[in-house]
């Protein structure tokens, strides 16, 4: 007999001392009913990182992103307000906006050409003239909520009828909370730019790339033998806030991997996990950061983006160098995956924007 939803949860205690823990049930992985779940309450209540700051400095930039298999568009206004939308036409649910990102003066549904303002209104309606009892005020777009912090945008899909969980008016300074907000700023990120994006398929339910990334260095000097040679894995710490987990260890220079001790220096490594999905990868003047998108109960997106105090062409040899060691810590056999390959023909200086 096939175990209930609810049995399924209850077969694991999250109250167990540390000396007894275990993993979570392998049904948490593999069963559809926990991945709709999740998608219903995990994602949709959270916030999640929807896109770059930098990728919105003017009226009519957008991008579009998923949560919990969700379309959204972020998008800045004529009023130079940032703001969140369903990217849902409001007549028969078209995509509006169709690519990644872009620059435009009107979001127009390519289906039967409904037009909404920068703002969301709902200003063209082709051949609707005699619809009756059809008020165009109240069929805009549907907005998600936007905030911003640091060099991202969040977004929360939550609504009255489906509130964030724990705290139904949580901002998102409430979300990421004070100790997580106070640590990063000491970082100086606004003095690192964005250089580039690498996105990866991974054939593994989404929380199996979380404790892969969780399991306090585990797994790193049997897997990561670059990143090994200079983490001080004796005094690798692991400490725990209310929405995430910051790793830590000591960077050494002795005895480095020659590539990989190059671009890996500083007193300290530093690696944040936010709830649920988001990871910051901190380096002496080099940044990562991986967002784990779920694509299906066995199937995962993995985006790497990959910021530099200096992205001149002065820079590039080593900044790609930084990359190439960062993207070690996903081709090294853990994963089974597939990289979404740049598009044939594109310069090799040219930013990919995804």
């Amino acid at each position: 007999m096939k175990a209930s939803l609810k049995d399924l949860i209850d077969n694991y205690n999250p109250e167990a001392p540390l000396a007894e823990a275990s993993t979570i049930p392998s049904a948490w992985y593999t069963d559809q009913r926990i991945f709709e779940l999740e998608k219903q309450t995990v994602f949709s209540r959270s916030w999640h990182v929807a896109a770059r700051t930098d990728q919105l400095c003017a009226p009519g930039n957008f991008v579009t992103s998923e949560i919990a298999g969700e379309p959204i568009v972020v998008i800045r206004g004529h009023d130079d307000v940032v703001r969140g939308f369903f990217n849902v036409c409001r007549h028969h649910a078209a995509a509006v906006m169709t690519e990644p990102e872009g620059q435009a003066n009107q979001m127009r549904c390519p289906y039967h050409g409904w037009t909404y303002s920068l703002e969301g209104e709902l200003k063209g309606t082709p051949d609707f003239t005699d619809v009756c009892n059809f008020d165009r005020s109240r069929n805009g777009l549907v907005p998600v909520e936007i905030a911003e912090w640091e060099s991202w945008l969040f977004a929360r899909l939550a609504s009255e009828q489906q509130p964030p969980l724990a705290n139904p008016n949580a901002s998102l300074a409430e979300f990421l909370g004070l100790e997580f907000v106070g640590q990063i700023q000491t970082l100086g990120l606004t003095g690192l730019q964005w250089m580039e994006r690498r996105r990866y398929i991974l054939n593994c339910n989404w929380k199996v790339f979380v404790d892969n990334y969780l399991d306090g260095g585990y797994h790193v000097p049997h897997l990561h033998k670059g990143l090994d040679s200079v983490l001080d894995y004796s005094n690798y710490m692991i400490e725990n806030g209310e929405r995430f987990c910051l790793q830590w260890s000591p960077i050494v220079s002795e005895g480095a991997e020659a590539q990989t001790g190059a671009v890996r220096k500083g007193d300290r490594a530093l690696y944040y996990w936010l709830y649920p999905n988001f990871m910051i990868n901190y380096y002496d003047g080099v940044m990562d950061t991986n967002l784990v998108i779920p694509r299906g109960i066995d199937k995962t997106e993995v985006i790497f983006d990959f910021y530099f105090p200096d992205v001149s062409a002065n820079a590039r040899e080593r900044n790609l160098v930084s990359i190439e060691v960062g993207e070690m810590a996903i081709d090294c056999g853990e994963f089974a995956w597939t990289r979404i390959p740049v598009p044939v023909g594109t310069p090799p200086d040219v930013k990919m924007f995804w």
